[in-house]
């Protein structure tokens, strides 16, 4: 019996990362629904049950590659969720006239 290497890229079949889309973020294939998303409203208490229930075209196999593709790249997505955050956004264009 030989055992089988799983390529870095197959190891998570439902996201993938397309510069055209979310600005490159990983996503969800298919949608535009970002693995930050998913990671942000576990981190508010929703369970994968409730994600679907409020994505219903999302199936549960995709939120748990989803909440998978955080823990093996857990910086990549922090650091997006920080770059989204209200806080850093204001400190990003403090000053611009745009945002007053």
């Amino acid at each position: 019996m030989s055992i089988k290497t799983l390529k870095k890229d197959k190891i998570h079949p439902y996201v993938i990362q397309n510069p055209r889309i979310c600005g490159g973020e990983p996503i969800i294939n298919g949608t535009r629904i970002s693995v930050r998303l998913i990671v942000e409203l576990e981190g508010m208490g929703k369970s994968v049950d409730e994600i679907v229930a409020m994505y219903p075209h999302l199936t549960h196999s995709q939120i748990y590659d989803a909440l998978s593709y955080y823990y093996d790249h857990k910086d990549e997505i922090e650091r997006y969720i920080r770059e989204n955050s209200e806080e850093f956004i204001k400190e990003k264009y403090k000053g611009a006239k745009w945002l007053k």
